[in-house]
């Protein structure tokens, strides 16, 4: 299987997030989850790891607002400029916003703080000097995947970090910056209608904001109830797509304690839909925090489950860009996700 992966990833760091409760703690989306990768993708003998080209800004910026990338490509520098007790020592500092837009009409103002507010939605988006190169890498690995199944009529996996499900039109959070699956998924659209299934443990927020209103990209998500889990504001049964995109959207939340077979049971309602829409291609949202024991999820999804998974997934028969998304249980997410991937071959 061809893997598309880039070591720029590295350098996106952060020294910390702040967690629910006002917690400072380390960061949980962090480089040992690609280590943790590799390493089972490096005992299997069918993993073909390949670095990504470069497809420039026009991809991205057919999905995402101008504003919100200018925002992402200075941020930094701008905020080293400005505060020079972060100049004097970068490596314990990371970018958050010190405050939020409100729920009603609102803009970006020319303060940096004040566009962080508006463009990240939470505190764990931390932003440090290399995000934003690690975040077009990231998208790069999940364009050189869609070209390569495009031209092949197969199946290929993007190595993405950071994740991208939880970045909006023109916004960040969940550790997410650029909505690699949706640039995927939008890349795709112009070729033929295209389904993505996002089996994330958390729901695909940014994914649903991106294609609400439109009828070519069916999307679908499958995660723990909003009413219970971030990211509390959307995911909900009844949210199902507006104007032209009304019905093109599914959210299946799902309750606490959630084990192999009701997802499973979830999973086959998903995909009977994704037949009646009949795509040319699927994009796959893949985290592996649905994993019981997974620090960051309530489910109880097990290996054999991943595996189930996959197969009932890869019985579509559809060409299918398979992008990373979350998982946070490292020690078992390089052989979750390797389980999952094997199906696809």
């Amino acid at each position: 299987m061809k893997i598309f992966y880039s070591e720029e990833h590295r350098k996106h760091y952060p020294p910390f997030e702040v967690f629910d409760g006002g917690i400072r703690v380390p960061y949980y989306e962090n480089p040992d989850r690609m280590d943790q990768i590799l390493s089972a993708l490096n005992k299997t003998d069918w993993a073909e790891l390949t670095e990504p080209k470069d497809f420039g800004l026009d991809p991205i910026l057919a999905v995402h607002d101008q504003g919100y990338i200018n925002f992402l490509a200075s941020c930094w520098t701008e905020w080293l400029a400005s505060e020079p007790e972060v100049a004097a020592a970068p490596e314990q500092h990371a970018f958050l916003p010190a405050t939020f837009a409100l729920r009603r009409k609102s803009r970006p103002t020319s303060s940096l703080r004040g566009r962080g507010g508006y463009y990240i939605m939470d505190l764990s988006a931390c932003i440090v000097e290399a995000t934003y190169k690690a975040a077009l890498a990231s998208a790069n690995c999940a364009l050189s995947t869609a070209e390569f199944v495009l031209k092949n009529s197969t199946n290929a996996f993007a190595l993405c970090r950071p994740p991208g499900h939880h970045s909006g039109k023109d916004y960040a959070g969940g550790y997410c910056f650029i909505n690699n699956a949706a640039v995927t998924a939008n890349w795709l659209s112009s070729k033929g209608k295209v389904a993505l299934l996002d089996i994330d443990y958390h729901a695909g927020n940014g994914t649903q904001d991106i294609f609400y209103e439109r009828d070519d990209v069916l999307t679908i998500s499958i995660h723990g109830d909003p009413d219970f889990e971030y990211p509390h504001y959307i995911g909900f049964a009844d949210e199902t797509g507006e104007g032209v995109g009304l019905g093109f959207h599914k959210n299946f939340p799902l309750p606490k304690d959630t084990g192999d077979e009701q997802y499973l049971s979830t999973l086959d309602e998903a995909l009977s839909m994704i037949r009646d829409f009949a795509p040319e291609h699927l994009v796959l949202s893949t985290g592996m925090d649905a994993y019981d024991g997974d620090p960051l999820g309530t489910f109880h999804v097990t290996q054999n489950g991943f595996n189930e998974m996959g197969k009932r997934i890869s019985s579509l028969n559809l060409p299918t860009a398979i992008i990373m998304e979350g998982g946070y249980a490292n020690e078992a997410l390089g052989n979750n996700l390797t389980t999952l991937l094997k199906t696809f071959r």
